[in-house]
């Protein structure tokens, strides 16, 4: 029960009970000091409840002036000593935790006075070797933990640190002008670089102190010198707004709903790196089918997994790994294959006498998958399983070919990188019939899509490109393939059905990656939208989503070249002694540019002006800058 000048503490100042008024305590407190040049304390009375309020003392003090002088800089001063002695008492018993405010003054002083409880308080508060339990009270008494030794030291030092601050950055700075950091001590400095760096910051304050350029490029490679970062550090991914690890919204299982059971085996064949097989085929003798992942089944227009997947655009490739648009769970659900059977959405094509898509049936399907990969394709090409797919595509390659199909066949390597080591291995990309096998099956399924979106007025991504005009004099081999690249047309998405003049198309669209690709995703939702009745997507929305996709995936593409650049010049670092056959592609001016089929890499030289294209000289690295992505060859042979 709290009497007339009962000792309480609100709003951490020290208040005395004036008197009670029903649930209600009039208390009284100094609301403002003295102060050394002569202003009169002020004290301030207000009537609040209990709960507001914590009881530091229920006997009563001798009045409010006295509880502020025992508490004035002198008063905790003398206290210092006894909490000394108090801390290390505690501490000798293992007693780190939970201990009450009176425990505390009957060790430093001896004994509880009402007067200087509030003193005591303030003091424990005030010191390293306390921490004041906010939420704890025992006895109705506040509590206080031990801090150990070491978090008396870290405190010790930030509040240095704190004092010191103008001097320490100083001495920093000056210690980054000259490129030599204390680390790792440094390093707590530089994060603000590393932001820089990564494009998450338009400029660096830190750069502008130590008088260095606002330069991103700049700033990777002074943060490898200072070794803050190792040279294999990728910030390709993170420049261009991507995450390192996959989608994290989560698809539900499949959706129960009626679907066509699929007679027979259809086959996933993709390449050995492969983790995320997306297309299955079968051949029933009379019609072709190409069966597709179906995300879209769970994945609605405008839901968190759709928007999600909008702003990645597309499963972003790295030599490090996959940065799914889908959540890296939906694999096993959704992927062709990963299960005895597989949910799809089908295309069921037939062929006119040209191999031609004649009709095209779009169903919701159930199929047993059974994966290859393209080498096991390639082998059993002509088994009775297989046999078929081959005949078509050779076919219908024929029949792309005739309508101006333009077909490019520069290398490709794999890049792989070991998580622990950094170690990084480029080996080439073997290709196989059952290659160009699969893209076929997959151009006849975005053909057949097409014609049956136009056919039934469906609000679609068609794809197109307009004709190349290609010189007369046209050379062979990879310059050959390089001068046609440079001819091509840019593709383009629109609503209006149109031909693909470099697939040598009447139509196209593209509906095999849904579950790494967004224009397909939205070509699924819209078939799916279609056989279900359902309110289609218009033109103009459809064509937003589609534009918001492509930019992100544009950007992605950005990020998986640069980051492929990346670690073909760490290789060449972690392999001084590499060299390696270019061959000419192409001359402007006095510069030359190689391709070097091993790394999949163009060079330019000078002063080879005189080489034919296609001609064949044997490269060493000289020296390479990793952080502008900049590579001088020289001609060895």
């Amino acid at each position: 029960m709290l009497s007339k000048n009962s000792l309480v503490l609100y709003k951490n100042n020290a208040a005395v009970v004036v008197e009670q008024d029903g649930e209600k305590y009039l208390i009284r407190w100094c609301s403002q000091p003295a102060t050394p040049t002569g202003k009169k304390a002020v004290y301030s009375e207000q009537k609040v409840r209990e709960k507001d309020f914590i009881t530091l003392s229920e006997k009563p003090c001798s009045s409010l002036d006295k509880v502020l002088e025992k508490a004035s800089a002198e008063g905790l001063e003398s206290l210092t000593g006894g909490l000394q002695e108090a801390y290390e008492l505690f501490a000798s018993d293992d007693q780190m935790t939970g201990v009450p405010l009176n425990d505390i003054a009957e060790m430093a002083v001896g004994g509880i006075e009402s007067d200087s409880i509030f003193a005591v308080y303030q003091a424990v508060k005030a010191s390293l070797m306390f921490s004041q339990d906010e939420d704890a009270f025992k006895g109705g008494n506040l509590v206080f933990n031990l801090r150990t030794e070491d978090q008396i030291q870290a405190i010790k030092q930030k509040l240095d640190e704190k004092e010191h601050a103008a001097e320490i950055r100083a001495a920093f700075i000056q210690r980054l002008k000259e490129k030599k950091l204390n680390l790792p001590e440094d390093s707590r400095f530089m994060g603000e670089v590393e932001s820089f760096a990564l494009g998450k910051m338009e400029k660096s304050k830190t750069l502008e102190e130590a008088k260095l350029p606002q330069d991103v490029q700049k700033a990777h490679k002074l943060l490898i010198e200072t070794g803050i970062w190792d040279y294999t550090k990728n910030p390709y991914p993170t420049r261009f707004g991507f995450a390192f690890d996959s989608a994290s919204e989560g698809l539900g299982a499949v959706p129960e709903e009626e679907r066509v059971e699929v007679p027979g085996v259809a086959y996933a064949i993709d390449s050995e790196h492969s983790t995320d097989p997306d297309d299955a085929i079968s051949f029933d003798g009379e019609y072709l089918w190409v069966h597709i992942a179906d995300p879209a089944s769970f994945v609605m227009p405008d839901s968190p997994v759709d928007i999600a997947a909008r702003n990645r655009g597309t499963t972003l490739y790295i030599p490090e790994g996959a940065s799914r648009m889908l959540c890296e769970e939906a694999l096993e659900d959704y992927a062709l294959g990963l299960k005895e059977i597989s949910t799809a959405l089908s295309f069921k094509l037939k062929f006119d006498e040209e191999t031609g898509v004649e009709s095209c049936e779009v169903l919701k399907t159930r199929v047993r998958v059974e994966r290859k990969t393209y080498k096991q394709a390639d082998e059993e090409k002509n088994s009775p399983e297989l046999k078929p797919f081959f005949e078509i595509a050779r076919k219908n390659l024929a029949r792309r070919n005739r309508r101006g199909a333009v077909s490019i066949n520069f290398p490709e390597v794999h890049i792989s990188v070991d998580k622990e080591t950094k170690k990084v291995s480029i080996e080439p990309e073997t290709k196989y019939e059952s290659n160009d096998m699969i893209m076929e099956m997959m151009l006849l399924a975005g053909e057949g899509a097409a014609k049956y979106a136009e056919k039934n007025n469906i609000p679609f991504p068609f794809v197109g490109q307009e004709a190349p005009e290609f010189p007369d004099n046209l050379p062979e081999g990879f310059a050959g393939d390089f001068a046609r690249i440079k001819c091509m047309r840019k593709r383009s998405v629109g609503i209006t059905p149109m031909a693909h003049a470099g697939l040598g198309l009447s139509v196209y669209t593209q509906v095999t990656s849904p579950l790494r690709r967004y224009g397909d995703l939205i070509a699924h939702q819209q078939l799916r939208a279609f056989l279900d009745g359902r309110r289609l997507l218009d033109k103009d929305d459809m064509l937003l989503r589609v534009s918001a996709g492509d930019a992100a995936a544009i950007a992605a593409k950005k990020a998986s070249r640069l980051s492929d650049t990346h670690w073909k010049l760490v290789y060449l670092i972690q392999n001084p002694d590499w060299t390696g056959d270019a061959y000419v592609l192409d001359h402007k001016g006095k510069d030359t540019l190689f391709l070097i089929p091993s790394l999949d890499m163009q060079t330019t030289m000078q002063g080879c002006d005189h080489m034919e294209l296609n001609e064949k000289v044997t490269l060493k690295m000289e020296r390479c800058e990793i952080s502008t992505q900049e590579v001088i060859f020289q001609i060895v042979s």
